[in-house]
């Protein structure tokens, strides 16, 4: 892309939506960096800790957590300095050059940085638990317990430390339905969108 030196595409997404393959696609028909479980092992060794345990971190943070340990816990402490650490590797990602960044708050995170497009990826229920059964290839349970208890930790995640709702339109530039083009035109739709809102 020619007409700017870098920018960033912080992507957002319902769990079954197929944010990922469309983040990793929108990365090759634009030729830059995508960045996802890159930012937990980065995390991971920053912090001397095990992917896993960034992880499960990552989604404590609920409401059921808060009951259970009202007063913070080391657990809790844990989970704030993980954030903060994700937060510089994500911050240093986006200094560094043009890429596409998936969850972790970046949105919130990048909200002040100037050449930023800040995309919500959603789709129907329906399409998001076919999904899980045809492409993700889950049973039946699981994907209806995964959409559930996915979105459920990630949208209290996000509330906890952007205090807004990771579909909050009013901190997104886009919103798009990924179920009317599926991944391939979803991808082309957002290189496009990239494209017109940075002139390149």
């Amino acid at each position: 892309m020619k007409g700017l030196e870098k920018y960033v595409v912080t992507i957002t997404r319902d769990f079954g939506s197929l944010g990922r393959p469309i983040a990793r696609r929108l990365s090759e028909l634009l030729n830059i960096e995508y960045y996802d479980r890159d930012i937990v092992e980065a995390t991971s060794e920053k912090m001397g800790m095990p992917v896993s345990v960034i992880s499960d971190e990552e989604e404590k943070g609920s409401n059921f957590f808060r009951m259970l340990f009202p007063l913070g816990t080391e657990s809790m402490e844990r989970q704030a300095r993980i954030f903060q650490t994700q937060k510089d590797i994500i911050t240093g990602l986006a200094e560094k050059g043009s890429c596409i960044l998936v969850g972790r708050c970046a949105d919130y995170i990048l909200s002040e940085e100037k050449n930023a497009m800040h995309v919500y990826i959603y789709a129907p229920y329906r399409i998001r638990y076919d999904n899980c059964l045809n492409t993700l290839e889950m049973k039946p349970y699981e994907a209806k317990r995964m959409i559930e208890a996915v979105d459920r930790a990630r949208g209290n995640y996000h509330k906890q430390y952007a205090k807004y709702a990771p579909d909050d339109p009013n901190h997104k530039d886009l919103m798009v339905n990924s179920g009317l083009l599926g991944v391939e035109g979803t991808a082309r739709l957002l290189a496009e969108a990239v494209r017109l809102n940075f002139g390149g």
